[in-house]
């Protein structure tokens, strides 16, 4: 069974209704990024930056799946599937895809604000209980936090996505950039002798030694187009 490995980004969701905090013009959902988007903006105001994130958690799951995810999670049953995404939402998982890597967090859990990565004080929050209370301590005695990566921090699950790109039959881009990392730095490390494909309605300009095929298309459609490619190619 060929492996194959997708790179999502912020196309990937807008057709379920989201955005996500690397969107271009330094806002999210209205919001400044640097007022919910980083360390300096926690330091400064933890309510507001947690009652954001509870906004966006009531946000995330009013959205549904779209046709897009639901397919890459069908392809389970002909490929080796991995989603690395740089989407914090879960609607990969709520399609049935079993295997995400989350380069920029993951919405639905909080940590510890001194800690974050310590997984003993990671929680998943539920459909029932999305929201942080001001004041709300993680295990450690620090205050919670969103599980997110905030502008200028790490992104520590950049070294498995690479593993994961460098062992790839077929390697595809959904949604994202050629031109950004952490999209571009992954491609160095896509086999030469595996086919790269791109999906993206407006693609831009690709800055790339690699052969790529374009798919000019949304999400949906191009994932659709994907599969009629691979099975006839």
């Amino acid at each position: 069974m060929k492996k194959l490995v997708v790179l999502t980004g912020a196309g990937m969701s807008v057709e379920s209704g989201l955005k996500t905090f690397r969107d271009a013009g330094g806002l999210w959902e209205n919001y400044p990024v640097e007022d919910v988007a980083t360390h300096e903006g926690l330091l400064r105001d933890p309510v507001l930056v947690n009652n954001f994130y509870n906004m966006m958690r009531h946000k995330s799951e009013g959205c549904m799946p779209n046709q897009g995810h639901k397919l890459l999670a069908e392809m389970e049953n002909d490929y080796e599937v991995q989603i690395i995404t740089q989407n914090v939402d879960n609607l990969h998982e709520r399609a049935g895809s079993s295997n995400v890597i989350h380069l920029h967090g993951e919405l639905m859990k909080v940590c510890s604000s001194e800690n974050p990565y310590d997984e003993r004080y990671i929680r998943e929050l539920t459909t029932d209980n999305m929201d942080v209370q001001p004041g709300e301590k993680a295990g450690d005695g620090s205050l919670l936090r969103p599980f997110i990566v905030f502008f200028g921090e790490s992104v520590p699950m950049i070294e498995p996505a690479a593993r994961q790109a460098s062992s790839a039959d077929i390697f595809v881009v959904i949604g994202t950039s050629l031109n950004v990392y952490p999209a571009a730095g992954l491609l160095a490390y896509v086999p030469k002798k595996s086919p790269i494909y791109l999906i993206d309605p407006n693609p831009g300009d690709i800055h790339t030694t690699a052969h790529v095929t374009i798919i000019k298309k949304g999400a949906s459609e191009g994932v659709a187009e994907l599969i009629n490619m691979l099975k006839n190619s």
